[in-house]
């Protein structure tokens, strides 16, 4: 190779590497940015009840996510609620738990909760045929949201639609 064209490749390959440097960044900035906007339309979340009941029924899966309702694609990025992680959903009388490895427990209480369905797509992520169990509930602030969880066995779905008819 002479030095002509190693020179060319090196500028090439050094250019190429700030290109996708202030990529990121731009990405990063744009994630903060829509986290900082969607914080104070979200607000605080309700807090976990001191004394609940006895869980009816509970799932092992991944916390998918969560988007402002109707839009399934319009992500939830405040606080930490736009970070997917394993979970374990409980069903209480009182509402819903969804208790995260390495995020705070999300609480849905049972007077805030409008649907539970099954979707294939939510929150950018396409699962099988009625892959993710959406839970439709409002923030103390009177915000829509949809939660998603995909269970490790989704036969245990039959179970969270029977509770919400």
């Amino acid at each position: 190779m002479n030095s002509p064209t190693l020179v060319g490749s090196l500028i090439f390959a050094a250019v190429l590497v700030v290109v996708i440097a202030v990529v990121i960044q731009l990405m990063m900035l744009g994630w903060r940015r829509r986290s900082l906007r969607q914080q104070e339309l979200i607000g605080n979340l309700p807090a976990i009840p001191d004394e609940v009941g006895t869980a009816t029924t509970t799932l092992r899966g991944v916390y998918v996510g969560s988007t402002l309702a109707p839009e399934s694609n319009e992500r939830v990025t405040a606080g930490d609620l736009g970070f997917r992680s394993k979970a374990v959903l409980s069903r209480y009388p009182e509402g819903i738990l969804l208790e995260r490895i390495g995020a705070n427990p999300i609480w849905i209480p049972q007077s805030a909760i409008s649907e539970v369905r099954t979707e294939r797509v939510m929150a950018g992520k396409l699962a099988a045929r009625s892959g993710v169990l959406a839970i439709r509930w409002r923030l103390p602030s009177g915000v829509e949201i949809d939660t998603g969880f995909r269970a490790g066995n989704r036969e245990g779905y039959d179970g969270w639609l029977e509770e919400a008819a």
